[in-house]
């Protein structure tokens, strides 16, 4: 049975949203700005990482990694320039 996960965060002024659908497979959707700029898709149990750029001038690139759980999997925003990851926050959608 598949279930979806919401996560969002704000960074250098932009709006970060990511869905991740859990199951036999498992399927990340990546929104900035409200615009489909990453998608994934894996049958691992392992973490999986989505290079994405934010829509800066020039474009910012950063990676979103979701580690499956048990139960909820965990999402990062790692920012390339200084890699520190911050988390994204779960909400209800």
């Amino acid at each position: 049975m598949s279930r979806r996960h919401h996560f969002h965060i704000d960074h250098l002024g932009h709006s970060v949203s990511t869905t991740v659908h859990t199951g036999h497979s498992w399927i990340v959707e990546i929104l900035v700005d409200g615009k489909e700029t990453g998608y994934a898709k894996s049958k691992g149990d392992g973490p999986l990482t989505v290079p994405i750029e934010l829509p800066t001038d020039p474009p910012t690139p950063v990676s979103v990694r979701v580690t499956p759980g048990p139960g909820t999997p965990r999402c990062l925003l790692i920012a390339t320039a200084d890699g520190e990851p911050q988390v994204m926050a779960p909400r209800a959608y």
